[in-house]
């Protein structure tokens, strides 16, 4: 009598039923972090600059033209919605600044950096790699001739890369946490647009670790936009409350034009990142150069 055999078990990394439950969730959280980390250094990207903004900020012609279609709807509905629509339109079309300024900053600091002599991509512009502010700064540093970075993530509302992230720098994630570490850890600069709820979330989680020293480098920070901003926080009222100190305003800087921030940017970077190395602190382990490749 013939024994029947025994079907081979799969191997434990080819079976998706446990690499999607739970109990295989270290490993899909180590490959967010190991996909990312070969792909980086496979590219040979040093550091970023990261842009975070809203996603609901359109470039001004799109803006415009949403405004137009409003104006030729009017006599098709009620005049209440009518004028919530025009208002809502003429906010889009003033906020469309943004957008432009976005672009024109990456496209300024991309064509800066790009000349930077160096083995590996200095200072490379990073989004969120969806649309509005995010499109706008992918789309500068397109323009510009240089790499450009994305990191989507998974949303319960569809959210598609954009078109001008660079296709092998063009990232998914569905941690939040580990697209945030990849924000962070290779940033050297950072600058905050207008936005809403995700954009106050990475502004202060990176104001956080600066202020409380858990930083090992220093990363320019500029806040764009003090009309918005100064409506949305207010800092001197934290100052005067004694809930942060007068120093930490220094973290920062408010700016409201391409070429100024292009300017701090550009100065900062250069002091801190391109100029003689700084000093660590006492106990402080070097920082990786994830870049590197390995012999």
């Amino acid at each position: 009598m013939t024994e029947p055999k025994l079907k081979s078990a799969p191997l434990a990394y080819q079976n998706e039923p446990f690499l999607n439950s739970p109990d295989g969730r270290i490993l899909r959280l180590l490959s967010e972090y190991s996909e990312p980390l070969s792909r980086f250094r496979r590219e040979q990207i040093q550091d970023t600059v990261v842009f975070f903004g809203s996603a609901r900020i359109h470039s001004r012609d799109s803006a415009t033209s949403k405004l137009n279609d409003v104006r030729g709807n009017g006599a098709h509905i009620a005049p209440a919605q009518q004028a919530i629509d025009m208002k809502r339109a003429e906010a889009a079309v003033d906020m469309a600044r943004y957008y432009e300024d976005a672009r024109q900053l990456a496209h300024l600091l991309t064509g800066w950096s790009s000349q930077i002599p160096a083995k590996r991509h200095r200072f490379v512009v990073t989004t969120g790699g969806g649309p509005g502010i995010m499109e706008a700064a992918n789309l500068g540093a397109h323009e510009a001739g240089g790499k450009t970075i994305g990191l989507n993530i998974n949303l319960p509302f569809e959210q598609n890369p954009n078109p001008y992230i660079t296709p092998s720098l063009n990232f998914e994630f569905h941690y939040f946490f580990m697209r945030k570490f990849w924000f962070a850890y290779l940033a050297k600069g950072l600058v905050i647009f207008p936005g809403g709820f995700g954009t106050l979330d990475e502004l202060f989680e990176i104001l956080t670790l600066a202020q409380t020293e858990k930083l090992a480098k220093k990363i320019v920070v500029v806040i764009y936009g003090s009309e918005y901003w100064k409506k949305i926080i207010n800092f001197e009222a934290m100052v005067d409350a004694g809930v942060i100190a007068p120093q930490d305003l220094e973290l920062f800087k408010i700016s409201d034009s391409p070429e100024e921030s292009f300017e701090f940017l550009k100065n900062g970077l250069t002091k801190y990142h391109l100029g003689a190395q700084q000093p660590k602190r006492t106990g402080e382990a070097a920082i990786p150069e994830i870049a590197k490749t390995r012999p």
